[in-house]
């Protein structure tokens, strides 16, 4: 009887699987008869709101798909979607392809650039990127770079990267700079304390004690870091492993705790403080504190404020500028291809005037919530 009740789930599971499926492979968009998905959408919706300033904050932003949030990505990447339609059928019409090989090259200019290709998995991985992911998004690029190639000249002479350079002299400037490591034992009161709070079996906490239990755990997580402190002396070393197995900043963990050189202002004060007031090759003499918790500071190096050399920085500049070429004929050929194409929204909610229309209506809607707070409290202060 199990077994058949069983039976009956899985066919039905795969029945109701079997829809979403057909709804994701639903056209949305025809772009000059060419389909864009609703899986494609998503797919590229959710590389852009898992991503940047969105996954930071930790923003579920697809919880309520009428805030301004989601509604600005879903404009974004609709345009986004339909642009790469065009030139993907721009660039079929000219016969362009990228090979593996024109790939792997592009790869390897990037790992000369970064230094090597352990430290481009460590730079992905800190973006949250797989290999796969990232060979994607390259193979995009050497196809519009091509592209672009095909559409105008777009290299740069000595002259112009020199008037670059001059025009933009503080772009290549550097303050005093230190080049630091660190181990982290994170220590928040206020996250320590409503970790304490949100623990069933602390309900019959009083404020005193739960003061008293955040009180402890910091002192253990001192106690913690004046211990690796201790290590770190011991043995200076030492010091990135020890940072790897033991460091909660899990971004620099995974470089040994490595911050790179950084200038004073880039850092919290009491960060900074104490390490420009160190010599390189020496660890903290005591444990710092910041709003983050428990830090263990080892400088390496130090560099006095200067300006960068025009020859050091030629082959950047020329590389930013020659980039910036290729996208203005991107864009020339993008706006030139829209108005011949045919465009059909299938699915209306697409279409540039209901994206538009939801935008506004959410703008309307968050205007109004805040007319209802300052009313609010205007009533509240006329009470007092």
């Amino acid at each position: 009887m199990k077994g058949k009740k069983l039976l009956v789930t899985l066919a039905a599971s795969v029945i109701l699987c079997s829809g979403c499926g057909l709804k994701s492979h639903q056209a949305i968009i025809k772009v000059n008869d060419q389909a864009i998905t609703q899986a494609q959408f998503d797919k590229a919706f959710d590389k852009q709101a898992g991503g940047g300033m969105v996954a930071q904050l930790g923003l579920d932003i697809k919880k309520d798909k009428n805030n301004f949030l989601y509604l600005l990505i879903k404009e974004r990447v609709t345009n986004e979607l339909i642009v790469k339609a065009l030139l993907e059928q721009e660039m079929a019409k000219r016969g362009i392809k990228v090979s593996s090989e024109d790939v792997d090259k592009a790869i390897k200019e990037i790992v000369d650039k970064v230094g090597s290709k352990e430290q481009l998995d460590i730079l992905l991985k800190q973006n949250g990127m797989t290999a796969t992911q990232f060979r994607e998004d390259l193979t995009e690029e050497v196809k519009m770079k091509k592209l672009a190639k095909e559409l105008g000249n777009s290299s740069v002479s000595d002259a112009e990267a020199k008037k670059f350079y001059k025009d933009n002299i503080s772009k290549f400037q550097h303050p005093d700079r230190v080049r630091a490591a660190h181990i982290l034992i994170s220590a928040n009161p206020n996250e320590i304390e409503q970790t304490i709070k949100s623990d069933p079996k602390n309900k019959s906490l009083s404020d005193a004690d739960v003061k008293a239990k955040v009180a402890e755990e910091m002192k253990a997580k001192e106690a913690r870091a004046n211990q690796l402190l201790a290590e770190a002396k011991k043995n200076p070393a030492g010091f990135g492993k020890l940072a790897k197995e033991n460091s909660e900043d899990t971004t620099t963990a995974v470089k040994g705790g490595d911050l790179g050189f950084f200038a004073a202002q880039e850092m919290v004060p009491e960060f900074s403080k104490a390490a420009f007031s160190m010599k390189p090759n020496t660890i903290s003499d005591k444990v710092v504190k910041t709003q983050f918790g428990y830090h263990i500071i080892m400088v390496n190096d130090r560099a006095a404020a200067m300006t960068d050399p025009y020859e050091k920085v030629k082959n950047d500049i020329k590389a930013y500028l020659e980039n910036q070429k290729q996208l203005e004929l991107l864009d020339k050929l993008t706006e030139s291809l829209k108005k011949s194409a045919k465009i059909e929204y299938i699915n209306p909610e697409y279409s540039p005037e209901a994206m538009k229309e939801s935008v506004q209506q959410s703008i309307n809607e968050g205007s109004k919530k805040v007319k209802e707070i300052e009313a609010k409290q205007a009533a509240e202060q006329n009470k007092k």
